[in-house]
């Protein structure tokens, strides 16, 4: 699934999170999404196939990804645990013009980081990030900051960026900013009747088109993408809240119980309240 994620990610202090990610956890399997923080990604084992833009890159135990803002990513995980750093670039800026002139060539797309770096000492630098920014001593701000100026600086002294675009055609380009127009109408209505017919409407597609494009783009059809994004949606509120199994089918689109129950088993494996418990 993929939809425009608007969460605030850390504290407006600190605006830095740290996720790890298994089995167990309800975003396991990577939605497409977009945001305009950017994102490290460390797989620690198994694999992860990684999609940027509709472009897929199987990734192993011991690799690295930066995700640029506003690119659209999605992952599937096989026998995975892997963790995410998300980050609010512009809380680096320093004041400083020449540090910050980088940051606002990334923060305005004229820059993209190197998405898969493989420098040694680049790679040293991300492993003390993800290593310091679980410290809850204090200072551990400073440290983590002082470790983002360092890794900014060291992959610009490398060139470990591009002034232009991640590879892919404007064709590719146009059908993203289409596919983010779906996605947010799917977002701020999930919890209703959606339809096909509404989904193609807003893509301006006709509904042959759009399941081909979609399927296309995700990998996934429109419908079994709604219910996948209706489930993780569910699974969060099972874990973040003491609402009723029925409240929250209900409130994620289910107009049947039953049925919930049973989709929300294909997908996780559990029912939601074994999920629960779990």
């Amino acid at each position: 699934m993929i939809y425009n994620e608007l969460k605030q990610h850390g504290t407006e202090d600190f605006p830095f999170e740290l996720y790890r990610v298994n089995a167990l956890h309800p975003k396991y399997e990577m939605a497409f999404h977009w945001h305009s923080s950017l994102e490290l990604i460390r797989v620690l084992k198994g694999s992860l196939s990684l999609t940027l833009d509709n472009h897929t890159h199987a990734l192993q135990a011991g690799d690295v990804a930066f995700i640029n803002s506003e690119i659209v990513h999605g992952a599937t995980p096989k026998d995975c645990e892997y963790e995410c750093i998300v980050f609010n670039l512009a809380f680096l800026k320093t004041g400083n013009a020449l540090c910050d002139r980088f940051i606002d060539d990334l923060l305005s797309h004229t820059s993209y980081l190197t998405e898969f770096p493989s420098d040694q000492d680049v790679l040293a630098l991300i492993e003390k990030l993800f290593i310091q920014i679980r410290d809850t001593a204090t200072g551990t701000p400073f440290k983590v900051i002082g470790l983002f100026h360092k890794l900014l600086g060291e992959m610009q002294a490398k060139n470990f960026f591009n002034s232009h675009l991640p590879p892919s055609s404007m064709h590719d380009e146009k059908k993203v900013v289409k596919l983010k127009t779906v996605l947010k109408y799917i977002r701020e209505n999930f919890a209703t009747d959606i339809t096909l017919d509404d989904m193609s409407a807003v893509a301006g597609l006709s509904c042959k088109y759009f399941c081909k494009f979609f399927k296309d783009m995700t990998g996934a059809t429109p419908v079994n993408y709604l219910m996948a994004y209706r489930i993780e949606r569910a699974a969060r509120k099972l874990l973040g809240s003491d609402l009723s199994v029925t409240k929250i089918a209900y409130d994620c689109g289910f107009n049947d119980l039953s049925y919930f129950i049973k989709t929300f088993k294909t997908f996780k494996g559990v029912s939601p309240k074994e999920y629960r418990k779990r």
